[in-house]
């Protein structure tokens, strides 16, 4: 489909190649001509009678007008062709340019439109024969009946909170958010009480930097993603470290955890949408939909920061995160 466009768009630009360069074409020989005539004209009327162009000499002078338009025209023919050789694979590059994005965008949705599909399926698929097979069993007994309906119970709530999920992502990849100024250690201290209200599993590395520029609900969010990403891939008497940094005109954070790690060939996809390790790494407690890193990716993106990721197998992983700080802002306001 994007490749038929592809030779549609480069038609057209070539077709608006070829007409510019023919009417520019015309316009050069008509102008080049009329100069020609109009100087031989001139030299005729103007000169004494006994120095005046005899009709040999003219006849002469005429062919080598005709000539010098015959060289014009083929000059003008071998320019026009080279411009439009050019311009075709020009066009071709430009229309291949425009679309890719599209194209990207295209496959990108149905990946997304695949993946949710597959993931909706499997536990609507889960809890259809569960149902199925309760209704068949007219003896069933109470106390099965009632683990049956917690199993679809907690199916909803996984199908709730991916939809929740894909909503989220939805909305940031079409809103504007609105922006204030969020000091990063009061957000930091809000979100790690609703992880560990002992304190016993996270420590703060408080430092001071600068507030930043950013949406209050999508910042508590991001760090909500990334602690509890932290807090599932790590042993449950490791400790989770929240770092407050500052680089440049950025303020953000750090947060590292001690487990088994992301291997390397790994890193460059975790952010992807849907992605996931294997399933020894997903199962149980820590299975998810492979959504949380992608929504915490798109939010740093919309700040205009930039989020990434580090890990040390069987050691440590360390996810860092730097946003705009007010100091750009008053920056941009003084100039």
């Amino acid at each position: 489909m994007f490749e038929s466009a592809t030779l549609k768009l480069t038609v057209w630009y070539l077709a608006i190649i070829i007409a510019i360069s023919l009417l520019f074409s015309v316009v050069i020989y008509s102008i080049a001509s009329t100069e020609v005539n109009s100087r031989i004209g001139y030299l005729q009327q103007t000169g004494k009678p006994e120095l005046r162009i005899s009709q040999s000499l003219n006849d002469m002078r005429e062919a080598q007008v005709h000539k010098a338009e015959a060289n014009l025209v083929m000059s003008l023919l071998i320019t026009n062709v080279c411009i439009w050789i050019a311009g075709g694979i020009g066009s071709y590059y430009l229309a291949r340019r425009t679309l890719l994005p599209i194209e990207e965008a295209h496959e990108a949705q149905s990946r997304f439109t695949s993946d949710a599909s597959h993931e909706l399926r499997t536990p609507l698929a889960s809890m259809k024969t569960e149902l199925e097979v309760a209704l068949r069993d007219k003896t069933l007994p109470v106390s099965e009946m009632r683990e049956l309906l917690e199993s679809n119970l907690e199916e909803v709530d996984k199908l709730t909170k991916l939809s929740h999920t894909l909503l989220q992502l939805s909305q940031l990849d079409h809103q504007n958010i609105e922006r204030e100024k969020v000091a990063l250690e009061s957000v930091a201290k809000a979100v790690m009480k609703q992880f560990d209200k002992t304190g016993r599993r996270m420590e703060l590395v408080e430092h001071k930097i600068p507030a930043v520029y950013a949406n209050k609900p999508a910042i508590e969010e991001l760090l909500t993603i990334l602690l509890d990403n932290a807090l599932k891939y790590s042993p449950n008497d490791s400790l989770v470290r929240v770092a407050l940094v500052k680089q440049k005109q950025l303020s953000g954070f750090e947060i590292t955890n001690t487990g088994d790690g992301i291997p390397a060939e790994i890193l460059p996809y975790i952010f992807d949408r849907f992605y996931r390790a294997d399933a020894s790494r997903t199962s149980g407690e820590k299975k998810g939909y492979g959504l949380g890193l992608s929504l915490a990716k798109k939010i740093v993106e919309l700040h205009g920061g930039e989020l990434t990721v580090s890990s040390a197998p069987q050691q440590t992983t360390t996810f860092r995160v730097l946003l705009p700080n007010l100091s750009i802002l008053q920056a941009k306001n003084k100039s």
